[in-house]
């Protein structure tokens, strides 16, 4: 970091300086003047925290080790002159989710920082998070020396150059700093990734240990901005004239609203009511149309629910927006069976003709659906659609009459606590419905809480609910409460997590109470891995070690932290409600600790209305695959 022709006190006193303009100013505002002509000599660490400061990153989240000591004196600097947030982190698993819950629920990006070893690989374990739900971040690796001297501590103990390098690859897109004068284009490509407009995800730098204290000459204006690209849809009224002739055709059409829908939730209700087609939700779409709209069919796929199945096994047609056809969402594939055509409207050429049959329309989905709701004008098919929109309707009263049944349900004698409990989907929306109320966001963990979590939750509009189905993770959602620390406008977040989720990343407890988070843990406890219990019941009858016979008092783990608020929820509604009220008012982190029922009891249960390519399920299931028209 230290230039050898200048004393470590004026070295540091350059880059203070530079961070002080920095802190109140944009990077070329602050940097660029008729002296240098925007030209400068820096160390490979402090431009690449002034290039992606261009980019808008000013927040990351880190675990310093040897791999990284000269960026992290870098940051230091840059931090206490108030330019950046560095917020310290005890697992790079844990970090890497609240990384991802930032530039997902407030739409700014951050970077994680770690060395390569098993920091890197828990890192990069955790970026799936971002991946699979198509969240930008910045993955900065302190890497092995390029010099070649010897194995570096942590590389992978082979001899062969740049494997973290590779691996991150393989994972997504990847640059190793391995000369600081290709800053420029390492900038280039990674906001390309973490910033575009359909498929964002992690961008990992491999930053070398020897490289990083290394002098280069910076061109600050032809650093990279961020991304932004116009918005595009098909621009010919031909390439739309196939389309409108499937919306006139079908009767029996559904939209499939994916994940992608969540940034044009305001185009697709209006899309959907011009047409008269009933919307069924992915797992990660709740929101995108209001709860108790008579069109919103709800979640569809393996999992499922009764009214968004019925809608997707009995339509002819199908009209998928934004959805990536993940098997939650489209049971492996046959979750469609009587369809004979698709309309794909998707910014990603690779999802974009996923299915057979299929008329494509690329691009911007406002943007799409504005220009074909133009080129229908008032013959939208939507008449012929309105026996369909009843028998829908019906399906929906069904399901919400089920879910009244199970969320209502009285508390049953449960086998390992040896009393009556609360049932999951009763202590599920009670505190669901308590986030709605006082404008919580709600973060779900994977597992039995998730699949029941998105079976329940009752949300209006997109953000209200952070669901992590795309790479399954346990143990987001306790982490992504750490997305909030330090910010004025931080919203209060309420973590769903089932007992064995909560294990895999416990470490909110203390980084919470380091950071001033405010927000609760909501800890639905059956001793089991619940979701794979009922699995290996429904296909082999048995289950098979997911559950312990260990008890944990996890109010009082967590009290054993200062700061933390530890509470039992009770065994009622009305004793988990007084346990909420007080959670929420303490200024800081809570924890409910709620026992919950695990049985074969169908009222404690939303039931499984798909299929799923799994187990001795298989043969069936790509027997139908095969036989599929789409």
């Amino acid at each position: 970091m230290l230039d050898k022709i200048h004393t470590p006190e004026e070295a540091e006193q350059e880059i203070r300086t530079r961070a002080i303009r920095l802190a109140v100013n944009p990077v070329d505002e602050a940097l660029i003047d008729d002296n240098n002509g925007g030209i400068l000599q820096l160390t490979l660490s402090e431009a690449l925290v002034i290039g992606l400061m261009k980019q808008g990153v000013r927040r990351y989240f880190a675990i310093f080790g040897h791999g990284s000591t000269d960026l992290g004196e870098v940051m230091r600097i840059y931090e206490e002159e108030g330019a950046i947030e560095v917020i310290n982190c005890r697992n790079e698993v844990e970090m890497a989710h609240a990384a991802t819950a930032y530039a997902w629920v407030y739409g700014k990006t951050p970077a994680v920082v770690t060395s390569i070893g098993p920091g890197g690989l828990q890192a990069m374990a955790g970026s799936l998070a971002a991946a699979s739900n198509g969240v930008g971040v910045y993955h900065i690796y302190g890497d092995e020396t390029t010099q070649g001297e010897g194995y570096n501590m942590q590389q992978v103990p082979k001899p062969e150059q740049g494997i973290f390098g590779k691996m991150t690859a393989l994972m997504g897109q990847s640059y190793t700093l391995h000369t600081p004068g290709a800053l420029r284009e390492c900038l280039r490509r990674g906001t390309a990734c973490v910033h575009h407009p359909y498929k964002a995800g992690p961008f990992y730098v491999m930053l070398p240990i020897n490289t990083q204290p290394q002098t280069t000459r910076i061109n600050i204006s032809t650093l990279p901005r961020r991304n932004r690209v116009p918005v595009v849809a098909p621009a010919r009224s031909a390439d739309l004239a196939a389309a409108v002739d499937f919306l006139r055709t079908h009767e029996r059409i559904v939209i499939k609203a994916g994940g992608g829908t969540r940034g044009h939730h305001e185009a697709l209700r209006q899309f959907a009511s011009r047409i008269g087609a009933p919307v069924v939700l992915s797992p990660g779409s709740t929101g995108v149309m209001m709860d108790a709209h008579v069109q919103n069919m709800h979640v569809g796929g393996s999992k499922g629910s009764i009214s968004g199945n019925f809608a997707m096994q009995n339509a002819d047609a199908v009209i998928m927006i934004g959805s990536r056809a993940v098997c939650q969402a489209d049971c492996s594939g046959i979750g469609y069976p009587n369809a004979k055509a698709v309309l794909n409207i998707n910014g990603d050429l690779d999802d974009l003709a996923h299915y057979a049959n299929s008329i494509c329309l690329p691009g911007d989905i406002s943007a799409v659906i504005q220009a074909l709701l133009e080129e229908l004008g008032e013959d939208t098919g939507a008449r012929q659609r309105k026996v369909w929109l009843r028998d829908c309707a019906a399906k929906k009263e069904e399901w919400t009459a089920f879910k009244a049944e199970r969320v209502h349900a009285e508390p049953l004698k449960d086998a390992v606590w040896q009393r009556p409990v609360l049932t999951q989907p009763a202590a599920i929306h009670a505190v669901s419905s308590f986030a709605n109320r006082i404008g919580a966001v709600k973060f779900f963990d994977a597992g039995d809480v998730q699949a029941n979590g998105f079976q329940l939750v009752e949300d209006d509009a997109p953000g209200q609910t952070y669901t992590e189905t795309g790479a399954s993770f346990m143990g987001f959602s306790g982490s992504a409460l750490l997305s909030g620390a330090y910010l004025v406008d931080a919203k209060y977040g309420i973590a769903f997590t089932g007992d064995g989720s909560f294990m895999m990343n416990p470490q909110i407890l203390i980084d919470a109470v380091e950071h001033g988070v405010r927000g609760m843990v909501a800890l639905f406890d059956n001793r089991r891995m619940a979701a794979i219990t009922g699995l290996q019941y429904d296909q082999y009858g048995r289950e098979f070690k997911t559950n312990d016979g260990v008890a944990v008092d996890y109010a009082a783990m967590a009290g054993a932290v200062s700061g933390v608020k530890a509470l039992h929820g009770g065994f009622s509604r009305e004793e988990l409600g007084a346990a909420l009220e007080a959670a929420h008012a303490h200024d800081g982190l809570s924890l409910v600790h709620i026992p919950v029922y695990a049985g074969r009891d169908p009222i404690a249960g939303m039931g499984a209305y798909g299929s799923w390519n799994v187990g001795n399920w298989v043969e069936d299931v790509q027997g139908q695959y095969l036989a599929a028209t789409i």
